[in-house]
């Protein structure tokens, strides 16, 4: 192991929740013995009935049902004996859905304990400031002392873009200052190297290798840092989250995947080379007709070269991308994460 993957803990217990995806399905069904609980049974467990008629209890549980947008925010909650940290990672684009989703989840914001971003783009980042004001505010009222960490790569663009074809920028709209984040309530902390996170549960990547052939970034990705506009496919600001259990092995989070996921897959396997790879879960951002080019490269490796217990595209995953990786996964291996999903992963 790497020296700062080696510092990590085997888990009991991880619990990995999505708090904002681009798509919305309690219905749908994953094979027995995935580790994935879908929302509304969730609700079931957790809401008092309104009724009970004939000894059938009744609850009302579709209007507690999170809401979708496009965006990405995932609550990692890791238990090893007594001891619990849980992080936030991103926050989604807008502070109202990641506020109302997590109320109908049930979230206790005083729990966080540290706020870490991917990458600076807006379907991540937009819900700053008005997240962090949230949970620094539910930690103060709990009258914990330490502030809520946000985590965040030093390296900031001002503002982000696609070049379309027209030749028009096509802007996010522009990131939020490190003074806006403090101000809020969080103590910023800047890394771009590899680094423990959360009482030292979860591991933080510094830059991720471009190791395979195909995944080269972004198609058209442009950064703007004050007036100076350039050419930035790679994102190199970009980084994942993972944690390992016991007997499960390494799971990862990647919010979008520029670096590609096999990429990112990878790093985990070259810090973690004695553990198998178990939960695949974020955007592989295969979406798109230049990125759609890599899906069966992307698949091949997946399946031949990381062999993850579980695969969880979402967010820009992209449907056509999502077809072939049910194809190669699914049954036994395949949950697609969705808004308001549980997995719950337990030590063999």
């Amino acid at each position: 192991m790497s020296a700062i993957a080696a510092q990590t803990p085997a888990l009991d217990a991880l619990d990995v929740l999505v708090v904002v995806d681009n798509e919305t399905d309690t219905l749908s069904s994953v094979a027995d013995g995935l580790p994935q609980i879908p929302e509304a049974q969730q609700l079931l467990a957790r809401l008092p009935a309104e009724r009970v008629h004939e000894g059938h209890e009744c609850k009302v549980v579709f209007d507690h049902l999170c809401c979708a947008c496009h965006g990405l925010s995932v609550l990692l909650t890791g238990t090893l004996g007594d001891e619990r940290h849980t992080v936030l990672f991103d926050v989604g684009p807008y502070p109202h859905v990641w506020l109302e989703n997590a109320r109908h989840l049930n979230l206790d914001l005083a729990t966080i304990e540290a706020l870490f971003l991917s990458h600076w783009h807006f379907d991540h980042s937009g819900g700053f400031p008005e997240v962090v004001t949230a949970i620094a505010a539910a930690r103060r009222a709990r009258g914990l002392a330490a502030p809520l960490v946000v985590d965040l790569h030093p390296d900031r663009p001002d503002q982000r873009g696609l070049m379309a074809a027209n030749g028009t920028l096509v802007l996010l709209p522009a990131e939020p200052s490190f003074a806006t984040i403090e101000a809020a309530g969080g103590q910023v902390v800047k890394a771009a190297d590899a680094h423990l996170v959360a009482g030292g549960f979860f591991y933080g990547s510094g830059a991720i290798p471009r190791v395979t052939s195909y995944e080269t970034g972004l198609a058209g990705h442009h950064s703007f840092r004050g007036e100076r506009l350039e050419a930035d496919p790679l994102i190199m600001d970009e980084r994942f989250l993972a944690a390992r259990v016991r007997g499960r092995g390494v799971s990862v989070m990647s919010a979008c995947s520029h670096a590609g996921i096999v990429n990112a897959c990878l790093a985990v396997k070259e810090n973690f080379p004695t553990e198998p790879v178990d939960l695949v879960l974020g955007g592989y951002h295969l979406a798109g007709k230049v990125m759609e080019e890599r899906i069966p490269e992307t698949v091949r490796d997946l399946a031949g070269l990381i062999a993850p217990r579980i695969v969880a595209p979402g967010h820009c995953t992209g449907w056509r991308a999502k077809a072939a990786l049910a194809q190669a996964f699914a049954p036994a291996h395949y949950a697609p994460s969705v808004v308001g999903s549980l997995y719950r992963l337990r030590a063999a």
